[in-house]
């Protein structure tokens, strides 16, 4: 196709997609407003319904779904007009506003406005109406759950006969007995009805298909898939070992579960079921997924010894095949409860009073509470099996399981114990629906949560298989909130299991996503998820033109080093603030509220956070002033040391004996600092000097200005400075001063020059007066020949030397001489010491 006719064709969708962006809204203006007559007349008959309460749970649920439509439909036409009524509202306040009591306007501004005021009444009635039976439909719902919840509680309260009492035990036996038998009359009636033999030959191939699927799912591939993990564990490599086990033992469940299925398919085909056998069967699937469910959670809980992966649980090899053992007849109770209760007995546990999918007689309640005392029996048994053998656990310190995890077992433990006591109790004394919903939601629950432990094992196996097989990496923190998500997402399942409805969960959504008000801020869980999101979007882009800036723009302009981290800096708050104030306008929060509440709690800043305020004023004003920067060598509050970062609330700085010193950003603005480097880094060093009162002073200045210019870092304009400060009784005192190119290396300056003192004064005879032994002088003179006697006289001591002193022909060992000692105003200094100029 021709290069333009590709680009005509792009111009049209790009228009058409305008089109409908652009229209999008003016359709959602044209929508209808709903019938309200219509649904007055729903509301009037369920208002009734519920005055009467002869309606049951099914009819209550029916009138309940359609109340719940109507709702939504009136809250979508709360917006009725909503375009055209803001424009209204600009066009009335444009005309200004209305005069006061006793004054007049122009009739044409009058009229003008009494007609915009009948067109802005009339536009928003729709959604007035909307808002008034939004209420309405509201609180019928309201009414609604509450009946509902109300019957659900008398039902679990409520007495029924002990299935201790001998006399309920014939009765219960004649009565599953009579369902038994209908079931087999059926399935006889019925294998007539299909033509006998003739008419089973026709299904034999389907039928012979299903059965031979389902036993060799049930033999040959339930043992295939159950061998796979540990061959896989001996094969796999040591990094996806786990992660590899865990998928494929899933096959555990599915593989039987589908053989199961399959094998109930089987008789369903055979079309000898109708009413009494088919509820039965349709229990299977809900039966076959708790016990392959619970048996593979079992292993996975309570693994074998040698099996891959750290143990979900610190316990010993006899406790794991202990707990093994019980959790798969614990998983067994709970199947046989999930088989018969609901389709043949009554009184089986939260909301058993709607069950449906029921043989068209089930057992009297009487009757029932015999068979449900007898599955109590054996389910609180293995139960308490169980959790008396988790409540001993205890945190272990050679184990890397979460103490948490172990706390939250023990716990559930130790509730799960007390239920399996009191369940028969209860059922006993008459109360079996609530016997039945404590017990079974208990074993759920521990379910449920031995299900999150091992997802959350499997989670971190595949983060750290992701980092390269690093299994330091399962305590990382995004494993960690993952699972913390995990567990949040599993609390409506955790509701499910202890008697919430579905429509209850809807509900509570629908209240939630109204949100709450704080401080006149309206806030809902999608608020705050845009929130999130739009903010997690401008915190990336914030770092991306960071560092774009820092590594492509910044090092191609003139700034130094310091410069740039301020631009950086200064980036990432506007970007921040930018990118908060984004978020809560896609948020939908009203920053007119929020300046409110920022207001009200301006008082409460200002008084116990005002340093922080301060420093982060301060942080500002450095950052785009710049008096200090990073790199630079200052001095402040008595500490010094090269500044490594600087942040809004504090600058670090680096002594130079490597200390990290944390310094408020108010102390840089409100305390002098001294910086050595800002600028320039050239620097003054001064090295006092004290020679004899005798020394020639015109030789001891030549001389030290003669060491001084030796220094390669030494400028030579300005050039060094020699002067005598002052003439003692003992001896003359001269500063050298000298500018350097980098102050940086002026402690090596001062240390080098020193040793040229030493060495050329010695040289040259020239004494420097010290204290040793006695307050004696010092004389430094060139060492003597070897050749000349040892005992030859020493030289004659100088006029400056005391009366009293001794004659300085020692040894040079005899006395060290007095150090120069170099000084710059400042103590110390990143390698010496120096004086600014």
């Amino acid at each position: 196709m021709p290069r333009p006719a590709v680009a005509l064709r792009r111009l049209a969708a790009l228009v058409t997609v305008l089109f409908l962006a652009l229209s999008l809204p003016a359709a959602a203006q044209d929508q209808q407003a709903p019938d309200f007559n219509a649904w007055n007349k729903l509301a009037d008959q369920a208002e009734q319904i519920l005055e009467s309460g002869s309606a049951n749970d099914a009819r209550l649920q029916t009138i309940r779904d359609a109340v719940v439509q109507w709702r939504e439909r009136l809250k979508t036409a709360q917006g009725l007009n909503a375009t055209r009524i803001a424009t209204l509202k600009d066009q009335i306040a444009a005309l200004g506003p209305p005069p006061a009591e006793g004054q007049t306007e122009s009739d044409d501004i009058a009229a003008r406005r009494k007609e915009l005021n009948e067109q802005l009444s009339t536009l928003q009635a729709p959604g007035l109406q909307a808002v008034e039976a939004y209420g309405r439909a509201d609180g019928i719902v309201t009414q609604i759950d509450q009946t509902i919840r109300q019957r659900q509680a008398h039902a679990l309260i409520r007495k029924t006969s002990s299935p201790l009492n001998p006399a309920n035990w014939g009765p219960a036996m004649a009565e599953a007995g009579h369902v038994g038998r209908q079931i087999y009359a059926e399935a006889r009636g019925r294998w007539d009805d299909i033509g006998g033999v003739s008419g089973f030959t026709q299904r034999l191939p389907l039928i012979g298909g299903l059965l031979l699927a389902a036993l060799l799912l049930l033999t040959r591939g339930r043992h295939w898939i159950d061998s796979l993990p540990s061959r896989l564990s001996a094969r796999a490599g040591e990094r996806s070992r786990a992660a590899l086990v865990f998928g494929v033992s899933l096959g555990q469940i599915a593989i039987p579960l589908i053989g199961v299925i399959l094998a109930a398919g089987t008789l369903v085909a055979t079309d000898l079921f109708d009413d009494w056998g088919l509820p039965l069967l349709r229990s299977v699937p809900g039966a076959g997924l708790s016990f392959f469910g619970g048996l593979w959670l079992a292993r996975r809980l309570f693994p074998e010894e040698g099996g891959s992966g750290q143990l979900p649980l610190p316990m010993s090899e006899a406790q794991r095949r202990q707990a093994r053992f019980r959790a798969t007849l614990l998983a067994m109770s709970l199947a046989l409860h999930q088989l018969i209760a609901r389709s043949i007995l009554p009184l089986s546990g939260f909301n058993s009073e709607n069950d449906t999918n029921t043989v068209p007689e089930r057992l009297t309640e009487a009757s029932a509470g015999v068979w449900h005392f007898l599955l109590i029996l054996f389910g609180a048994f293995c139960l308490f099996q169980l959790t008396n053998l988790l409540r001993r656990l205890r945190p272990s310190e050679v184990s890397d399981v979460p103490d948490y995890r172990v706390r939250i077992v023990a716990f559930l433990a130790v509730i799960g114990r007390l239920i399996a006591l009191a369940a028969p109790i209860a059922a006993a004394a008459g109360y079996v629906t609530a016997a039945n919903a404590a017990l079974w939601s208990s074993v759920m629950t521990l379910g449920l949560v031995g299900l999150l432990i091992v997802l959350q094992d499997f989670i971190a196996d595949l983060y750290a298989l992701a980092k390269g097989g690093d299994q330091s990496a399962r305590d990382a923190l995004m494993p960690a909130l993952i699972g913390f998500a995990l567990v949040l997402a599993s609390l409506p399942l955790f509701a499910l299991i202890w008697g919430a409805r579905p429509s209850d969960l809807a509900e509570a959504w629908t209240r939630a996503q109204q949100g709450f008000s704080l401080g006149g801020v309206s806030l809902s869980p999608m608020a705050i998820l845009t929130f999130v999101l739009v903010f997690a979007v401008g915190y990336f882009l914030t770092n991306f033109v960071q560092g774009a800036f820092r590594s492509s723009i910044l090092p191609k302009t003139r700034l130094d080093g310091g410069g740039q981290n301020a631009v950086v800096s200064i980036i990432g708050y506007v970007g921040l603030a930018l990118a908060a104030v984004f978020a809560i306008t896609a948020a939908g929060i009203n920053l007119t509220s929020l300046a409110f509440v920022a207001g009200a709690l301006s008082v409460g800043i200002g008084f116990g956070m005002q340093q922080v305020v301060s420093n982060f004023v301060s942080g500002i004003i450095l950052l785009v002033e710049r008096p200090i920067a990073v790199g630079d060598w200052i001095e402040v509050g008595g500490q010094q040391g090269i500044v490594k970062k600087m942040a809004v609330r504090a600058t670090q700085i680096q002594t130079f004996d490597r200390t990290d010193v944390i310094v408020p950003n108010s102390n840089l603005i409100t305390q002098p600092v001294t910086n050595w480097t800002r600028g320039s880094l050239q620097g003054r060093i001064i090295v006092p000097i004290t020679v004899g009162v005798g020394s020639d002073g015109r030789r001891v200045a030549a001389l030290l200005r003669e060491i001084a210019e030796d220094q390669p870092t030494v400028l030579v304009n300005p050039a060094p400075a020699v002067l005598l400060r002052s003439i003692t009784p003992t001896g003359q005192n001269y500063e050298l001063r000298a500018m350097l190119s980098d102050i940086n290396a002026g402690a090596s300056v001062v240390s080098e020059i020193n040793q040229q003192i030493l060495e050329r004064f010695a040289a040259e005879g020239i004494v420097l007066p010290g204290i040793s032994r006695g307050a004696q002088d010092i004389f430094l003179h060139r060492p003597e020949p070897e050749s000349e006697p040892a005992a030859e006289e020493p030289p004659a001591a100088t006029p400056s030397t005391p009366p009293a002193s001794k004659p300085a022909g020692r040894a040079p060992g005899d006395a060290a001489p007095q150090e120069a000692e170099g000084h710059t105003g400042a103590e110390d200094g990143p390698a010496g010491q120096a004086d600014r100029p």
